[in-house]
């Protein structure tokens, strides 16, 4: 029930802090000669970072001249496959929510439901761990590439001691950090749902009664075991008492012998 609720929701907020992400950072060069500053640069940047398409122009405090640069680095692979991976887990809870709710004798016809059901959380599981990890590696290549400091060791202007460049504004990650958070609670609740959904399929029932088969017969046999025991011990003391009477009967004509010789004295 868990998943039914859960599973939705963390998929949700997975792609939606990571596919719908916009941000950006600013800076300002001021150079000697003030004509030539550009105190507000802004460099925007967003889903699915694809940086070193991102281009920018700076001054190069060299008269008139404009130096046109571009950001360094391409996450898209792994953020795409994270909000790929994230929107599938959410049709499919859904689907599945349906299944559930509505469809649970279909569901449960011939075990292939709880089969299919099985593989498929075993399979978004893996998707899940490797697509967060992934994610989680392409996000900290995006911070380094938008770090003001990085961007601004790219302008030639800034080599030069006599002109000032700082950041203005640096860009905000809390989301991006956000997504990866529920990128690896997805694979935990996936990964805890896999032995309730394995409970439901005919292996683990199959597997119950493999063991439960040896049991019952190790019991049968030990209960035989001791029957025969018993009446083995009820038919030895028989066999016993029946030997013993003929040599107490023979132990007793025994004195008849000198009777019989004193009489014919």
């Amino acid at each position: 029930m868990c998943m039914v609720i859960f599973a939705p929701l963390f998929a949700i907020f997975a792609f939606a802090t990571c596919g719908g992400y916009s941000g950006g950072l600013r800076l300002s060069v001021d150079c000697v000669n003030k004509t030539e500053s550009n105190l507000s640069i802004d460099i925007v940047f967003a889903y699915p970072f694809r940086l070193h398409q991102v281009t920018f122009e700076v001054p190069t405090c060299e008269g008139k001249e404009r130096q046109k640069l571009a950001l360094i680095g391409d996450s898209s692979s792994s953020a795409e496959f994270f909000v790929t991976v994230a929107v599938f887990a959410f049709l499919y809870s859904l689907a599945a929510t349906v299944v559930y709710i509505f469809f649970q004798n279909k569901y449960r016809e011939n075990n292939r439901g709880p089969l299919i059901d099985f593989i498929v959380t075993v399979v978004f599981s893996f998707l899940w761990l490797v697509g967060s990890s992934a994610w989680a590696k392409g996000l900290s290549d995006v911070k380094v590439a938008t770090d003001p400091k990085e961007v601004l060791l790219l302008m030639s202007a800034c080599k030069q001691p006599s002109n000032k460049c700082m950041a203005i504004h640096s860009p905000v990650m809390s989301s991006l950090n956000t997504s990866v958070v529920f990128g690896f609670l997805n694979f935990i609740l996936w990964a805890g749902n896999i032995w309730f959904v394995f409970k439901e399929t005919g292996w683990h029932s199959s597997g119950q009664r493999y063991l439960s088969d040896p049991m019952e017969k190790h019991s049968s046999s030990y209960n035989q075991g001791g029957y025969n025991q018993d009446s083995y011990g009820s038919s030895s003391g028989y066999s016993q008492q029946a030997s013993l009477g003929p040599s107490s009967d023979e132990f007793g004509q025994q004195p008849t012998g000198p009777t019989s010789f004193t009489n014919q004295i």
